[in-house]
């Protein structure tokens, strides 16, 4: 599309049609050019096996057509139709406790299933033969949010699946049973039938077959994807296709996910009570953007105001949706949608809140703001297909975190996003961009690459970061990184093995910290302050300290560490320090790496930098309830409402922004 995507989920049949010419209006005077349509639509559109009814969907695609609005249109997939697991309740998922899961929700599906992947693909064969060619048809949008409520299924039929996965993966069952150190508690098995989805046991199932059945159950919903995928590209091979991911979403590998899809979308709630969901909604945004290869991507839901699935659905402060939708733009993204178009009047999402509310617009301050920034986004046509580069990248990889928080570890309390976010904040705060990416990646456009508690890494993953090192990069690592293999066995020799050269280092032994309990760490400058979470004993063997241990059991002993390793240099961090402290050590990283902000900005405000072929775009964005001045550097125009904007300090009200075109 030549136009910032602008719309949200659209589900005419949820309402009368005397609605629907309403609806095309008040799209026009919104400024919306694309609507997800047909998201449930399933037991409408076949109401009853093989019986199809497209007749009312012919109506709205036309009708939308003649608005001047195009469709991203569903497979309608993600909710089976009530007569289907009426008459198949074998499609239906189980849990590992053995509860069947029923229909009255949605996602009632095994994705195993035959029944539902037959059912599926007849009716995506039926829409995509009748709508490959209309003219309002911008691109496919495949299930929803998948996983979402049934990320595994434990049932007999997932249970064939699971087998017939090991069975390729490994090829016979000794490799299986030495994957598994099947010998540990008399687990060997001596046939694939014997296995089973890890279901509720006595005690911990095996932490390798729990590892292997979640890349499964991933694979598995993946399929179902790739099934439509297939039938959608063959009827209609120009018109992209996406499936709306969930951010930081656990069980689904979404690396792998998104090499699937032309266009990765994402889907984004930010919680308006939380101090931390401006840096959480822009860490959200760096990961699609890095998914899908620096692409741009689409924010397919966000909600105008309030959600109804917390406990105390707080709504947004006025001008919050604006600037949340701005941050998705500026790290990347060159759609911003909702869900949904028209607030329900039935149904378990009533309360959510929508563009169109449930009284008159011309009465709803939620309204005014979504025409507002349709109208403003109808001006950055410049923005689009630009591109957000980055010289540090963070280490993410979905199979490290389903290791690292399978139980039976020495705290449960290493969560792998807290990790995450633990690194990322101060990035944020200073202004500095940043990818996402795999230990197997190419790393060699980055200066600096962050590695918050890389448990799980395979040989290539290990031997690929000491090349980095070694090659000029900064590495900085946290502690229980390193530790197991790809089948989740410990890497002997010393931790962290593949590592230690690297580090110029090995740690002796762990010593978690209980909950509340905090250490303190004394700086070779003097600095004090403290960590929590962790601490460990490590002995150097080539590294230097840049903090110690203070004042417990392991007073005196290094904490911190810096080590040259072949052209680069690699920085391990041996507990969590506090917030303060964490800025510290990677402002010193950063600095010594001559990596340099887009913009030494007041704090709350964030500054992004797009560019293309022609044009340089600074993003700039105030998260804070005052007004603040910004230093601009370079003279150019402010696309959000067409002024000029000269060197010196541009003033921007409370949640304010500015998107300027740098240069006359």
């Amino acid at each position: 599309m030549p136009h910032v995507a602008y719309g949200g989920d659209y589900n005419p049949d949820q309402w009368p049609e005397s609605v629907w010419e309403e609806d095309i209006r008040l799209m026009q005077e919104a400024g919306v050019n694309l609507v997800s349509l047909g998201i449930f639509a399933w037991s409408r559109l076949e109401p009853e096996a093989a019986r199809y009814e497209f007749d009312w969907l012919d109506r709205i695609m036309d009708m939308l057509h003649q608005g001047g609005v195009r469709v991203d249109l569903a497979t309608a997939t993600a909710s089976p139709p009530p007569w289907l697991s009426h008459k198949h309740p074998e499609m239906l998922p189980v849990t590992a406790d053995g509860v069947r899961l029923w229909h009255g929700a949605r996602q009632h599906y095994c994705p195993s299933s035959p029944v539902y992947r037959f059912a599926a693909q007849h009716l995506v064969e039926r829409l995509a033969k009748r709508y490959a060619q209309h003219p309002a048809l911008a691109m496919w949008h495949v299930g929803n949010e998948f996983g979402c409520h049934v990320p595994a299924c434990y049932c007999d039929v997932s249970a064939e699946a699971f087998r017939a996965w090991l069975e390729e993966r490994y090829g016979d069952i000794e490799s299986l049973n030495r994957a598994w150190g099947a010998d540990f508690w008399s687990q060997r098995y001596s046939e694939w039938g014997e296995i089973l989805p890890p279901r509720r046991t006595p005690t911990w199932p095996n932490p390798s077959q729990q590892l292997d059945f979640m890349r499964f159950s991933s694979d598995a919903l993946l399929e179902c994807y790739d099934l439509e995928h297939a039938i959608l590209k063959e009827h209609s091979p120009g018109i992209p296709v996406t499936t709306n991911f969930m951010r930081f979403f656990k069980p689904l590998d979404y690396w792998k996910w998104a090499e699937r899809e032309d266009v990765v979308s994402d889907d984004v709630y930010q919680d308006p009570a939380d101090p931390d969901a401006g840096m959480r909604s822009a860490m959200a945004g760096d990961l699609m953007r890095s998914l899908g290869r620096g692409r741009p991507w689409i924010l397919m839901e966000q909600t105008s105001n309030r959600v109804n699935w917390r406990e105390v659905n707080v709504p947004k402060a006025p001008g919050q949706m604006r600037l949340w939708s701005y941050q998705a733009v500026a790290r990347g993204a060159d759609g911003v949608m909702f869900f949904q178009w028209r607030q329900s009047r039935a149904g378990a999402e009533k309360f959510h809140s929508a563009m169109v509310p449930h009284g008159r617009p011309e009465h709803s301050p939620t309204w005014r703001e979504v025409v507002k920034l349709g109208r403003e986004l109808s001006r950055l046509d410049t923005v689009c297909g630009t591109r957000v580069s980055a010289e540090v990248a963070i280490l993410h990889d979905w199979e490290s975190w389903w290791a690292l928080e399978l139980p039976s570890k020495p705290s449960i309390r290493v969560h792998h996003v807290d990790q995450l976010e633990s690194y990322y904040r101060h990035l944020f705060e200073a202004n500095l961009t940043a990818d996402f990416a795999r230990p197997t990646d190419d790393l060699s456009a980055y200066r600096l690459v962050l590695a918050p508690s890389v448990y799980m890494v395979s040989d290539e993953g290990a031997a690929n970061l000491a090349a980095f090192v070694e090659g000029g990069g900064t590495l900085v690592m946290s502690f229980f990184s390193g530790i197991v293999d790809e089948f989740e066995h410990i890497r002997l020799g010393g931790y962290p093995q593949p590592f230690r050269k690297m580090l110029g280092l090995e740690v002796v032994d762990w010593m978690p910290l209980a909950d509340g309990e905090t250490v303190k760490l004394k700086f070779a400058d003097g600095i004090q302050s403290q960590g929590d979470l962790w601490s460990e004993v490590i002995t150097l063997s080539g590294a230097e300290p840049l903090a110690f241990f203070a004042g417990s059991t392991l007073d005196g002993q290094p904490a911190v560490t810096s080590h040259s390793f072949g052209q680069g240099r690699a920085v391990y961090i041996g507990t969590r320090p506090d917030p303060a402290a964490m800025g510290r050590i990677l402002r010193a990283v950063w600095t010594e790496a001559a990596i340099k902000p887009v913009l030494e900005a007041p704090a709350g405000v964030s500054a992004v930098r797009r560019s293309g072929p022609r044009n340089s775009l600074l993003f700039l964005l105030n998260h804070r309830d005052a007004h603040v001045e910004v230093p601009v550097a370079d003279p150019g125009v402010n696309l959000v409402d067409g002024s000029e904007v000269h060197r010196g300090l541009l003033r921007l009200g409370p949640r304010g922004v500015a998107v300027i075109r740098e240069g006359w």
